[in-house]
């Protein structure tokens, strides 16, 4: 039995980034930011990544464990952005994601949504994801 994608729901992961809108965008787009918060543990890391933000554009981001065992290419592409407030994109299994950016006084809530795989359990791709935003906050935080 084969599952389609989008079959198996949705998942929402969010933070709240102790930063303005304008910078928590500027971490979260640009390669030379999305290398050093784009993975969900220390023993990852992210050697790649290239971003052409703009409806139709592709992005992609090469992830590898530390000690060389596995790794894989993260991408996909735009179909709209709205500058400090809004992202989606389509994964390169079809899959859909929108990143929301809400301001909020001195700090912005980034909420991502995305459509389920059907290999790893809810469970698992929720904390994955969220890893992943819990890594981009304490990068964004702490970066100058």
């Amino acid at each position: 039995m084969t599952m389609e994608s989008g079959n198996q729901g949705t998942i929402s992961v969010e933070t709240t980034v102790h930063a303005p809108a304008r910078k928590v965008w500027e971490y979260w787009t640009e390669p030379q930011h999305i290398t050093k918060w784009s993975f969900a543990s220390d023993d990852w890391h992210a050697p790649h990544a290239e971003n052409d933000l703009r409806a139709g554009g592709k992005f992609l981001t090469r992830l590898e464990a530390k000690d060389g065992s596995f790794g894989f290419d993260f991408g996909g592409v735009y179909d709209e952005i709205r500058t400090n407030e809004f992202i989606s994109y389509t994964l390169g299994d079809g899959r859909k994601v929108t990143v929301t950016f809400l301001s909020q006084e001195n700090s912005t809530k980034v909420i991502e949504v995305f459509e389920a795989e059907g290999t790893h359990s809810i469970e698992q791709q929720q904390a994955g994801w969220q890893a992943f935003l819990d890594n981009f906050k304490k990068y964004c935080e702490n970066a100058n």
